[in-house]
């Protein structure tokens, strides 16, 4: 994967270049206002990627939860707790 840093006014100047890029040629850009990293452009492959792995570890964590020691914590109760 390559990975580009770029200003955003230099973004602004080059948005369909870069939209092209990213879609097409699978680059990623880091975009920076004053050297501060501020955004990322990445295509939708490795969006989906991310989302995927983001999942998993959803996943993973309910299991080791679910195996945890103790009572269930009952929804109302929980609920409650998250003020929600």
């Amino acid at each position: 994967m390559m990975l580009n840093k770029i200003t955003t006014a230099d973004a602004r100047k080059k948005f369909s270049n870069i939209i092209n890029r990213v879609a097409f040629g699978e680059e990623s850009f880091v975009l920076t206002r004053r050297g501060e990293q501020m955004a990322a452009l990445v295509s939708m492959k490795e969006l989906k990627l991310l989302q995927e792995i983001e999942d998993q570890i959803d996943i993973d964590d309910a299991w080791e939860s679910k195996n945890e020691p103790g009572e269930p914590i009952p929804w109302e109760e929980l609920k409650k707790e998250l003020k929600i």
